[in-house]
């Protein structure tokens, strides 16, 4: 078993490598520069009303997923199994999907009202709602391209409107940017981003004619719910501290947590890329355990290991990624990066443990991971009503942690005994080890010599790069194989485990 995992691993290191390099690429130049260009957005406009966008746009967020109703994940699992499942079902899940959307903007609206939005903000939210629900609705159109294995230009669409939109805000800054000027440049991206989507959807798989079908309708959403749940408490899970701490706290306690918590986003940047992929492949391998253990384990490394290193940098020199904030206080910046450092705890918990959910949402365990979702989204909120008055941003942060953590450990619970797919335990510990050596190397550079931080950050990478050849994390044989012609892939065993 032991040699046909590894020579699974030599395989899709070479077929892996090809689909991820490209979206990988075109994701660290775009998003990190709109990173830096929302940090500016922010910093012009002032931390009440970024505060009070942020708040608008978490709301969006949640009630965004009921509009998607599971579909986008369900859609790319059946498309990849099923490839006829594109001309047999789309006819009636596009006109339900754009249906949805409507339905969610009502919603958001009488949602708004109840939690005390008025006039301009009830405006504010409309047009907030509208572009999310549009950028949605774009990427359930890009998970037929996950389906169907079309990843490189998956890729390049994932970036379009943020390309889009970094184009618009950059000529907008010196000529003033508020922010009514800064959501509605957000609705003319996400539009435009959808409409092209949806004509390069139809010159690639045909021109979609809808047909409305009751029974298909109700067969897909009752098939898809279990996505649903699972979309919608994420969501909640990860936004509802925002909306939480605009209402319970202040505007400006939302904004900064939004400016810490952007730079997670474009971290897991990394990992959001990876894991579409891994469900994909997931849910192909349904019913072959072995090539499901061989993926978890060759996931396992590509995963976690760049992620030790960004969150090494953001523990130890996690204040240079507010250098944008000139209008804000050194106190302010100085509660942004405590966020920042707690929130990148978190950060390192997912990148260990976030592939093990993928593998569950991908084959029979929706239900039971939404429960535990669940009980981590109600244990979330009931420690921001009764920490957020008094601790603001920070308590958000910890409170984020203590809940993924939770999650962490009831995934990787769930992938051993009810999955019955083996853990690597033994990897797991060298991932663990080498995040120690790591950190315990940076904190030797800082105490025992000074240096400028871009000198000190090279030298930690060189130790890191140092302690993953020595733990065996990057095998050389396996960069040999990497480089040498492809052979095929060893045909996967199935049945239990030995």
């Amino acid at each position: 078993m032991r040699s046909f995992i590894r020579s699974f691993i030599r395989y899709y290191i070479k077929r892996f490598f090809g689909n991820i390099s490209l979206a990988i690429g075109v994701n660290l130049l775009v998003k990190p520069g709109w990173v830096v260009v929302e940090s500016l957005v922010q910093n012009q406009i002032g931390h009440v009303a970024y505060g009070t966008f942020t708040a608008l746009s978490s709301l969006t967020m949640i009630l965004a997923t009921l509009s998607d109703v599971g579909l986008t994940h369900y859609t790319v699992k059946r498309i990849a199994a099923e490839p006829t499942y594109l001309s047999t079902h789309f006819p009636v899940i596009l006109p339900l999907r754009g249906l949805l959307n409507g339905v969610a903007l009502l919603l958001l609206l009488a949602l708004g009202g109840l939690l005390g939005y008025r006039g301009s903000q009830l405006g504010l939210l409309a047009a907030v709602g509208a572009g999310l629900l549009l950028t949605q609705y774009g990427q359930f159109l890009r998970g037929t391209l996950q389906a169907n294995q079309r990843f490189n230009t998956d890729a390049l669409l994932s970036v379009l409107e943020k390309a889009l939109l970094l184009v618009l805000v950059l000529a907008l800054l010196p000529v003033g940017l508020t922010l009514n000027v800064y959501v509605g440049a957000r609705l003319a991206a996400a539009a435009f981003t959808a409409m092209l989507l949806y004509g390069l959807m139809t010159r690639l798989y045909g021109r979609v004619r809808y047909h409305w079908h009751w029974g298909h309708a109700r067969g897909v959403l009752r098939d898809a719910l279990p996505f649903a749940l699972i979309t919608l408490l994420y969501g909640a899970n990860e936004r509802i501290d925002m909306v939480m701490l605009e209402r319970l706290a202040s505007p400006t306690e939302a904004s900064y947590y939004a400016g810490a918590y952007r730079w997670v986003d474009a971290v897991l940047m990394y990992v959001w890329t990876l894991m579409p992929l891994f469900f994909a492949r997931f849910a192909a391998a349904l019913h072959n355990r072995g090539e499901q253990q061989a993926l978890l384990w060759f996931g396992q490394r590509i995963v976690t290991l760049p992620m030790l290193l960004a969150c090494a940098f953001v523990l130890f020199r996690g204040e240079l990624l507010f250098w944008q904030f000139t209008h804000s206080t050194a106190a302010e910046v100085a509660r942004m990066t405590l966020c920042l450092k707690i929130l990148f705890i978190n950060v390192l918990v997912q990148s260990f443990f976030v592939i093990y959910s993928t593998l569950l949402n991908s084959t029979h365990y929706v239900q039971i991971v939404s429960r535990l979702i669940a009980f981590s989204l109600a244990l979330n909120v009931g420690l921001n009503l009764w920490l957020l008055p008094h601790y603001g941003a920070v308590a958000a942060a910890a409170n984020t942690l203590l809940c993924a953590t939770l999650v962490a450990g009831g995934g990787v619970w769930l992938v051993h005994h009810r999955a019955q797919v083996a853990v690597p335990w033994p990897l797991l510990g060298r991932l663990g080890l080498a995040f120690g050596l790591l950190c315990a190397g940076w904190y030797g550079l800082q105490h025992l010599l000074v240096l400028p931080w871009l000198a000190e950050s090279a030298l930690a990478a060189g130790w890191f790069v140092a302690i993953s050849l020595g733990l065996g994390l990057v095998p050389l044989a396996e960069i040999r194989a990497f480089f040498r012609p492809s052979a095929p892939a060893p045909a996967a065993e199935s049945g239990p485990l030995t």
